[in-house]
């Protein structure tokens, strides 16, 4: 294999693969990323894959004289990364190494078989769908958080996609809190939104799908602002995402997801609503002083006033004043300061709300205001 390819180009889809491969696996071959060129072509294809989740990718190139490598991915990208804006040219010598040069520089690499690279599976192009990729990018951005990271709960280790002709959803829970957003197909207005979510959910035919977690934060990172639109196809096992030029591709996760329809509380009944900025800034200062263990922080509501508090043992405690438009009866509820900051992070209006009920029910936060999607975040109180 003899081949060129611009510096920025090949680094900048090299960055795509590093959340991809493998580095600590008992498989040596799943921490290289394939390199494959056809004779006199001007491109060069790669891919990579840790048997859950693989990407295949391409970048422009001058091809000399054709083959396939595996390189290590980590490597080859830190190499790259270093050199300076110009040509790379990578060469496979008679004894197996490839070397990879620019200018001045020279490095020889080390590389795997090709033989033991696992073979990807490939989408048959039957029964795709074209789904708009800047709503699909914000809907995993105000989901990814939520799903848990506990291997032992198999059916909460993804994000639940459903779809159909006129609406999609997603929805994450890690069993404290959960995480639904809902939007049309086609470009939202108003009051597109409300009808997306029912349109969706109570839809019996609705495509059903549990997308890993590492699936949702690979497409996170594919979904720039240039991707207009993805094509979906659901394979026997994998689901495969076009988008951008590249494909991800991803194993299901054969498992019944809870019915969260049951999580979404009906009966709250008290309302206060909030500046964005003034309530995140708050709950951060307030925090700081919380249990490292627990990071609880107490809402103390009570006619036109929230006073947020926190207090620990071994550090001391904390407390901050925030003037509502709130007549109810008083109460006090305590939540997991993290939760609460992570749904700040992901919603883009100026004010949110707050719908809870009492001291031990599910509370449920939402933005207020226009937005393109239909935004539902539930939070369990916590009992300290």
């Amino acid at each position: 294999m003899e081949l060129t390819v611009r510096k920025t180009e090949l680094l900048r889809e090299l960055q795509l693969f590093q959340g991809i491969v493998e580095r600590k696996n008992t498989i040596p071959i799943l921490a290289n990323i394939l390199v494959v060129a056809e004779d006199r072509a001007d491109s060069v294809r790669l891919a990579a894959t840790d048997l859950e989740v693989g990407l295949r990718s391409s970048c422009a190139a001058t091809v000399i004289k054709g083959g396939s490598i595996t390189l290590p991915a980590k490597k080859l990208y830190e190499i790259v990364r270093a050199l300076p804006d110009t040509e790379v040219k990578i060469t496979q010598s008679a004894a197996g190494t490839v070397n990879v040069a620019a200018e001045r520089f020279s490095s020889r690499m080390q590389t795997l078989k090709r033989d033991d690279f696992p073979t990807l599976p490939h989408s048959t192009g039957e029964g795709t769908e074209t789904l708009p990729g800047q709503t699909l990018r914000e809907m995993v951005s105000k989901t990814q958080f939520a799903i848990t990271g506990e291997d032992t709960r198999y059916f909460l280790n993804g994000a639940l996609f459903l779809f159909t002709d006129q609406a999609l959803s997603l929805v994450a829970t890690d069993g404290h809190r959960l995480a639904l957003v809902s939007a049309p197909r086609t470009e939202a207005t108003g009051d597109d939104i409300p009808a997306a979510q029912a349109a969706a959910h109570g839809d019996p035919e609705a495509t059903r799908v549990i997308l890993p977690k590492k699936t949702l934060w690979e497409l996170a990172r594919l979904l720039g602002d240039d991707v207009e639109s993805v094509t979906y196809e659901r394979g026997e096992n994998h689901l495969f995402f076009d988008l951008g030029g590249r494909q991800l591709i991803s194993r299901m996760i054969d498992a019944q997801f809870p019915a969260y329809e049951r999580v979404i509380p009906k009966g709250n009944d008290k309302r206060i609503e909030f500046d964005r900025d003034r309530l995140t800034s708050a709950i951060k200062r307030v925090a700081l002083l919380s249990s490292e263990r627990s990071r609880a922080v107490k809402f103390q509501i009570d006619a036109g006033r929230v006073e947020i508090t926190s207090s620990s043992p071994e550090v001391g405690e904390a407390s901050e004043v925030l003037s509502v438009d709130y007549s109810g009866p008083a109460l006090s509820i305590c939540f997991n300061a993290q939760y609460i900051l992570d749904f700040m992070t992901v919603t883009d209006t100026d004010s949110i709300a707050l719908d809870f009920k009492d001291e031990l029910s599910q509370a449920v936060l939402s933005p207020v205001g226009r937005n393109r999607c239909d935004y539902t975040y539930v939070i369990m109180p916590m009992r300290i």
